[in-house]
C-alpha cells in the first residue's frame, strides 16, 4: 500500500530586526534632497554648469544628473541638510530651473 507523502515542516530561522537609535530618527537636519525637473528651455551645457555651481560636484557627475532629469523627467541633484539643500536649490533657480526641496 502506498504511503502518503509527508509534509515538510518549514525551517524557520530566527531573525533579528535592526535596532535604530530613536535620536537618529528624530533629526530634523536631514536627509533632504533637491529634485531637479526636466527642462526644455536651457542648453545642456548651461544646466550642467549651473548644477556644478550649485553642488560643487565633478563635471561627469553633473552630466549624469542632467541626463537623468532629461530622460526620466526628474533627478536627485543634491542631498544634505535642509539648509544646504535650500542653498543649492536657490542657485539652480537663478536661471529658472524647476527644482523642489523635499525630505528624503
Amino acid at each position: 500500500m502506498p504511503t502518503e507523502p509527508g509534509v515538510a515542516e518549514p525551517r524557520i530561522d530566527t531573525r533579528e530586526l535592526p535596532q535604530y537609535d530613536e535620536r537618529e530618527l528624530d533629526v530634523e537636519d536631514g536627509p533632504y534632497v533637491v529634485i531637479l525637473y526636466n527642462d526644455d528651455y536651457h542648453a545642456v551645457d548651461e544646466v550642467v554648469s549651473q548644477i556644478q555651481k550649485a553642488t560643487g560636484y565633478a563635471f561627469e557627475r553633473c552630466v549624469a544628473i542632467m541626463l537623468e532629469a532629461h530622460t526620466r523627467g526628474r533627478s536627485i541633484a543634491y542631498t544634505g541638510s535642509l539648509e544646504s539643500c535650500e542653498r543649492a536649490a536657490c542657485v539652480l533657480r537663478q536661471i529658472r530651473l524647476q527644482v523642489e526641496t523635499d525630505k528624503f
